[in-house]
C-alpha cells in the first residue's frame, strides 16, 4: 500500500498526531487520528517521535512524514500539557535575530541551537557541492561612519 501524506496536526484531547493522507491505489483522502499513549509532560519527544514512525501500525502511514516534523508535534503537545499556550510554542520553533538567547530558559535555548544548527548545515558548502569556490573573497558595502565626541577628544599624545 502507498500513502502521501498531505497534512499534519495536533489534537490535545486526547492527546493525539491528525494525519490527513492520500491512499495512493484508489486516489481518496482520508484522514488518521493517531493516538499518543504513554506520553506526558515530562517525556522526550524525539524518542516519541521516533517510537511512532517505526511502530508496525502506523509506519506506512508517516513514512513521508519527517521526524523532525513528528518531534515538533509532539513538542506542541508537551507544552500544551505543561500549560504553556499555543502560540508561544509555535514562536519558539521560529528564529528572531533580535531574540536575547540569555533571558531562555535551559530547554528554550536547546530548541533554538538546534534550529540555528539546522540552518548552518543547510547554508554549509563542502568541497563536493557543485557551486564551491575555494578561497572566496567578498566586499561588503561599508555603512557610513559616524563621528563620535570621545575620538577627537582622545588626543593626548597616543
Amino acid at each position: 500500500m502507498s500513502f502521501e501524506a498531505k497534512r499534519c496536526g495536533v489534537q490535545f484531547s486526547p492527546p493525539s498526531i491528525i494525519l490527513i493522507y492520500e491512499h495512493k491505489e484508489t486516489n481518496k483522502v482520508r484522514k488518521r487520528i493517531i493516538p499518543v499513549r504513554n506520553f506526558s509532560e515530562f517525556s522526550d519527544c524525539c524518542i516519541a517521535a521516533e517510537s511512532l514512525k517505526n511502530h508496525p501500525r502506523h509506519k506506512d502511514y508517516l513514512e513521508d512524514v519527517s521526524l523532525r516534523q513528528l518531534e515538533r508535534l509532539h513538542t506542541v503537545l508537551r507544552d500544551h500539557m505543561q500549560g504553556r499556550s499555543l502560540q508561544d510554542t509555535l514562536t519558539s520553533f521560529r528564529l528572531d535575530p533580535d531574540e536575547d538567547l540569555n533571558k531562555l530558559d535551559d530547554e528554550r535555548l536547546s530548541r533554538k541551537k538546534g534550529q540555528m544548527d539546522k540552518l548552518f548545515e543547510s547554508n554549509r558548502r563542502r568541497k563536493d557541492d557543485p557551486d564551491f569556490v575555494y578561497d572566496l573573497e567578498v566586499e561588503f558595502a561599508h555603512a557610513p561612519k559616524e563621528k563620535c565626541s570621545w575620538d577627537e577628544e582622545s588626543d593626548d599624545g597616543f
